[in-house]
């Protein structure tokens, strides 16, 4: 929270003694992340609570939500960032001169800020291995810092490259070269934080899970199944966040009591929870295959 903080200070401060707009866009980057971190702290302790008669498949649903709108301000922010640099270009067009920038501060900001985000990756990379990769939310905080750090080194290289070479082959767009490394660079952001939302609301429509995750569920419930009897004839496994519920429809080929059922589902939830972390499992005997996800049955 607080290197956020302290980059998005330092982003401001440069750009308003610079009037470079690619430096405030960067640090509206890492403002964002400040106020996304402040919820994500709350968010991670809510995803760890067990379920209750209030949320009976647990929070998980949480970190879907968080990371799902943490997207979508990032996407609105290189949006806003697109659209402001596309007006300088065309101001700079109808004969509008741009703001000059002044160098110096863009140097002190390059070094402080670039180091703050490889801390903060190498920070966050090595709390996602701990989770197990488990944590979107440190998934996508990485990935955001990353961009940041990308963002602030193209800036700032651009910027002193349009110094150096602005009166050579460079001078036709020197004046407008701060709104073409915003454009450029917010233009590859967009996509990248627009995938991240579609996974988002994916996860949030109740969406089957990646076929990785089907792979391993089959791998997992194979040796609890055989130890039981039947047969799989359905399968659904749905993610949420850093939680999987799991739909196994079984034929069981012969009577069962309720017990035999409840035995069954503790072994293949304890097997699943080994590799997937946390999943809440229900099994239902089936004698026919009962809606999953197209090609997943």
């Amino acid at each position: 929270m607080y290197g956020n903080l302290w980059m998005a200070a330092a982003g401001i401060w440069a750009a308003a003694l610079s009037g470079s707009q690619a430096i405030l866009v960067d640090g509206l980057f890492s403002l964002i992340g400040f106020v996304a971190a402040v919820v994500a702290s709350k968010v991670s302790r809510d995803v760890a609570r067990r379920p209750d008669p209030i949320r009976p498949f647990g929070y998980g649903a949480e970190e879907s939500i968080f990371t799902t709108f943490r997207a979508l301000t990032l996407l609105g922010l290189v949006l806003f960032g697109i659209g402001d640099a596309a007006w300088n270009i065309v101001s700079y067009l109808r004969g509008n001169d741009p703001v000059p920038i002044d160098y110096g501060p863009v140097t002190v900001y390059l070094v402080v800020v670039g180091a703050t985000c490889a801390v903060l990756w190498v920070f966050h990379r090595r709390a996602w291995h701990k989770s197990g990769k488990t944590s979107d939310i440190l998934r996508l905080e990485a990935n955001a810092v990353a961009f940041d750090a990308a963002m602030t080194v193209a800036a700032g290289g651009g910027l002193f490259l349009i110094r150096y070479l602005g009166d050579g082959f460079l001078a036709p767009i020197a004046p407008i070269g701060d709104a073409l490394i915003v454009l450029v660079l917010c233009t590859m952001a967009a996509y990248w934080y627009f995938a991240d939302f579609k996974a988002g609301l994916a996860e949030l429509g109740g969406a089957a899970a990646a076929p990785l995750h089907y792979t391993t569920v089959r791998e997992a419930i194979r040796e609890p199944l055989a130890n039981w009897g039947g047969t799989v004839v359905d399968l659904a496994v749905v993610k949420t966040g850093r939680s999987f519920l799991v739909l196994l429809f079984v034929d069981p080929g012969r009577p069962v009591s309720a017990a035999d059922v409840e035995a069954l589902t503790i072994e293949i939830t304890r097997a699943l929870r080994e590799k997937l972390g946390y999943v809440e499992a229900l099994v239902t005997l089936a004698k026919e295959p009962i809606g999953a996800p197209a090609g997943q049955s």
